[in-house]
């Protein structure tokens, strides 16, 4: 069975260095938000080229913190609207709920499976206060057009870069930036399958907002600065100190896996060609750090039990739409008619920096052969 992805393998690399990452952190003899902790930021902030970098728990605090801190600094206040895809894994939208916010679903761009910024406008009330926008599979979203669109109306831009670290976005001025700095924050995780992946749970937020930063600072360590002075009802939402021993491991190779991603993919798109399959749209090569290889065809079910009888391991991202989960009951009613569609059909191979080119040039003659 070729694999969605060995994480195994994808470790196994660096196991040398992960281990003497892992027996620094315990002879230090500080385990939590000690010297690991702050030279991730650092690195990450600067790799991100962002001001700051803040370690917490997982993808989801990350957000949840962001809007939080908002709310502390009376930026949004409880029961106001913040626009997120409709097609997007649910965590983008629990972390708004979360915080006593509304989340208002915008489709996404059929084409790019990124939020439409043509249908952003028409969902902006009065209190809206937010954009969350996803950089879903790896591909950045058009930022460009959606910082317009918040300028315009005095809204907050956050980015979910959960799947798309590293991606670069090239603005119509030429100028190029990566991801987690192109709005007022973002949110990472590096949950082990991730392209920057961690052995464990971890995320963090970029941002260039000095207040903001400092907010979150206290927030996810209890509300304090101070051990014992509570300045906010915050939280417990720290990166452990070997998980951000592994992550500055990991994230000296980051660069070089997802080279090794773009060329998985351009074999996919040059070398599947069954008129069934419906290949990802790619816009701009480097503004795509291809996380996952979705594919799109209306005989998605058969085609995935075909694979799995020829030994090709898929998975679905995602299977149902949030606005049909019963979290969500309000939205029982609703009608979203492109992220179904996107749900219903969508199917993700293997893609992954360890996978080998025979084992791809498998991938793409299974994938023809279906019929």
């Amino acid at each position: 069975m070729i694999p969605f992805l060995d994480l195994k393998a994808v470790n196994q690399q660096y196991q040398t260095e992960l281990k003497e990452a892992c027996s620094r952190v315990i002879d230090s003899g500080w385990y939590v938000l000690g010297k690991e902790v702050a030279e991730f930021e650092k690195e990450f902030a600067t790799y991100c080229e962002t001001e700051y970098c803040l370690g917490v728990a997982n993808g989801l605090d990350a957000l949840v913190l962001i809007l939080r801190a908002y709310m502390e600094l009376g930026i949004i206040a409880k029961g106001d609207e913040v626009i997120v895809p409709s097609n997007t894994y649910i965590a983008s939208i629990l972390a708004i709920s979360e915080n006593g916010l509304t989340p208002v679903l915008v489709e996404p761009d059929i084409k790019t499976f990124n939020l439409d910024p043509v249908l952003i406008e028409a969902a902006i009330t009065e209190k809206t206060k937010a954009i969350l926008t996803v950089h879903l599979y790896g591909q950045v979203t058009a930022m460009d057009e959606i910082n317009s669109i918040a300028k315009k109306h005095h809204l907050k831009v956050i980015e979910d870069c959960a799947q798309a670290h590293g991606a670069i976005y090239t603005n119509k001025k030429g100028q190029s930036k990566k991801v987690g700095s192109l709005g007022d924050a973002a949110g990472f995780s590096f949950y082990p399958g991730k392209n920057l992946g961690a052995l464990g749970d971890g995320g963090a937020v970029t941002t260039n907002d000095s207040e903001l930063a400092n907010t979150i600072a206290a927030l996810r360590n209890y509300g304090s600065h101070e051990k014992y002075k509570n300045l906010y009802k915050g939280m417990n939402s720290r990166l452990d100190e070997i998980q951000a021993a592994m992550l500055r491991v990991k994230l000296r190779y980051l660069d070089k896996e997802i080279i090794a991603r773009q060329t998985v993919a351009q074999a996919y798109l040059k070398g599947i060609n069954n008129p069934l399959i419906e290949l990802p749209l790619v816009e701009n090569i480097n503004a795509h750090v291809w996380h996952l290889f979705v594919i799109k065809t209306t005989q998605r079910d058969k085609l995935a039990s075909y694979l799995t009888d020829n030994s090709v391991q898929s998975l679905i991202h995602y299977p149902t739409p949030p606005h049909q989960q019963d979290a969500y009951q309000e939205w029982k009613n609703a009608s979203f008619p492109i992220s179904e569609e996107i749900h219903q059909q969508v199917l993700s191979i293997p893609i992954s920096p360890v996978i080998s080119q025979d084992e791809v040039d498998v991938v793409i003659s299974v994938v023809n052969d279906f019929s």
